[in-house]
């Protein structure tokens, strides 16, 4: 859990944006929405394999564009 310790003098709308940020950062939210409904092994396994082959379009994206160089 991110902690934000309130600095002299700061309002607390920048002191709960630094928190946010925080939690952001930490991926947190992203976390808690990955955890808020069962999700079947089935499931879980395609979804990992469409991320996998996502990102490795993207590296190979990326490589193409250093070798034309």
């Amino acid at each position: 859990m991110p902690k934000v310790i309130a600095r002299e003098g700061e309002p607390f709308q920048v002191t709960l944006r630094r928190f946010k940020k925080a939690c952001e950062k930490a991926s947190l939210l992203s976390e808690l929405k990955k955890h808020r409904f069962y999700e079947k092994p089935s499931v879980k396994r395609r979804r990992e394999l469409n991320a996998a082959k996502r990102k490795a379009i993207k590296q190979a994206r990326k490589m193409a564009k250093y070798k034309r160089v």
